[in-house]
């Protein structure tokens, strides 16, 4: 039991990731100066003013950066690509997510009908964009290759599959544009 706590210790210490299933690195999420020390050693960028809390999960957090005064909340997932050749989550400055986004630079392969899904493994990935000064409301899923253009709302709930123009409000599923914002 001893080598599995030591083990486990050593794998929240030295992977890509944070979260609650990372219960050697997420208790220091509830600390201020704790949490701004991991996760500037853990993330590709992470601005003053940028916070990361606990209960939020990030996979391949060396491929994520966050822009000053970007705050993930709990139930918030930041899904980069750990693969060598895979693309990243940029989060700009000054931008609003609400609990529970969900970001994905990939999705699971499922050409072939005579494989299961679970063992053809996931399609390219495609960066995901978030400009500044952006709302990005509670539980929005944004899929891969999407850029959130600067200062837009993105309504609760909304599935965003392709890019949001410039100061503009969408929302839906799949989300569309209802509003350009003067």
């Amino acid at each position: 039991m001893i080598k599995d706590i030591f083990l486990k210790w050593k794998f929240d210490k030295n992977s890509d990731r944070l979260g609650p299933d990372c219960p050697f690195t997420h208790w220091r999420l509830y600390f201020d100066h704790f949490m701004r020390e991991i996760c500037r050693r853990k993330f590709m960028s992470f601005s003053d003013g940028a916070e990361f809390r606990p209960g939020a999960y990030a996979i391949a957090c060396s491929k994520i950066s966050l822009g000053r005064r970007v705050i993930i909340r709990p139930n918030t997932m930041l899904f980069a690509d750990p693969r060598d050749n895979g693309f990243g989550i940029t989060i700009e400055d000054d931008v609003m997510i609400g609990s529970g986004v969900h970001f994905y630079v990939h999705n699971h392969a499922f050409k072939n009908i005579s494989i299961p899904i679970i063992d053809q493994g996931y399609e390219d990935s495609k960066p995901i964009l978030i400009k500044e000064g952006s709302w990005i409301g509670a539980n929005v899923i944004i899929l891969p290759g999407v850029t959130i253009g600067r200062n837009s709302v993105v309504g609760a709930g909304s599935v965003v599959t392709k890019g949001v123009p410039n100061y503009s409000v969408v929302a839906g599923n799949p989300a569309k544009v209802i509003k350009i914002i003067e």
